[in-house]
């Protein structure tokens, strides 16, 4: 069973057990995410509304330096800047939809 969910503005499709790097939160506790589709029964997609994803937090970073560099020609113009966007790490805990309830195994310690 996966679910396709809304984080930082960006969609996502996630089993339990998955681990995803989204838009930093403030959080410290798990996230309730919002659901946009959840696959069903042989394979078909459909919107539940009673649908809940639940992810656990892991930790929080920031992803590699992207350089961003500006440029104009016969003018002596250069200029170059870094930035490093920063994301909150979260493993996908727990799916539940329609009365059914799907866990992500344990992990070893």
């Amino acid at each position: 069973m996966y679910a396709v969910i809304r984080a930082g503005g960006k969609q996502y499709r996630v089993a339990p057990g998955d681990v995803i790097k989204i838009e930093k939160t403030s959080s410290d506790q798990n996230i309730e995410f919002e659901v946009l589709a959840v696959s069903g029964e042989e394979g078909k997609i459909a919107k539940a509304e009673d649908a809940k994803v639940i992810g656990e937090i892991l930790g929080q970073g920031r992803a590699d330096k992207i350089l961003v560099f500006h440029f104009k020609r016969k003018k002596q113009y250069k200029k170059l800047n870094g930035h490093r966007q920063p994301f909150t790490q979260v493993r996908i805990a727990e799916i539940s939809a329609g009365g059914q309830t799907f866990k992500a195994p344990a992990v070893a310690v």
